[in-house]
């Protein structure tokens, strides 16, 4: 089946299997490794994606399902040169310890920000509550969205990192 969506700004066309998922697609077919399977049941958030601006589990979708869509990966967020607001926050604040689920979190606090551009401790908590990391923590992640957040310009600055333990 032919498909036509939108992938990371660019008109993209694939001839895609109907039992095939985003994931594989992105990973396998089209290189984009930024986008990680933890668990591939839709549990761990690592391979979460911006599909028409609101985070998916590609694990969970058919690559079929992304015709006439808008999707974008860790990889359209930002490069090296220019990298997003999150991803600079989270290499900042040391939010990134094996950096497994980092993509996944960061995608899904993409999308938290766009709808809530100066969230509260506890918004950042409840939208990255489907991402798990098992190595780091949550305080650093959560900063370092809190921290993203301010440098839009939209909410203010948190006070001082909190250390890597908070859950």
């Amino acid at each position: 089946m032919i498909i036509r969506f939108e992938l990371n700004g660019q008109s993209t066309e694939l001839d895609v299997r109907g039992d095939e998922r985003a994931v594989d697609l992105l990973r396998e077919r089209l290189g984009l490794t930024g986008t990680k399977e933890g668990c591939g049941t839709g549990e761990c958030g690592a391979c979460a994606v911006l599909l028409d601006g609101r985070a998916r589990l590609s694990c969970l979708t058919l690559a079929a399902q992304l015709d006439g869509r808008s999707l974008t990966t860790i990889e359209g967020l930002g490069t090296a040169k220019a990298p997003h607001a999150l991803q600079a926050a989270f290499a900042e604040h040391g939010a990134v310890q094996c950096g497994f689920c980092s993509p996944g979190m960061i995608v899904a606090a993409a999308d938290l920000l766009e709808r809530s551009p100066d969230p509260s401790r506890e918004e950042i908590r409840e939208a990255l509550s489907g991402n798990l990391c098992r190595c780091t923590g949550y305080g650093r992640i959560l900063t370092a969205v809190e921290r993203a957040a301010a440098e839009r310009g939209e909410a203010p600055l948190p006070s001082r990192p909190q250390s890597g333990g908070e859950a």
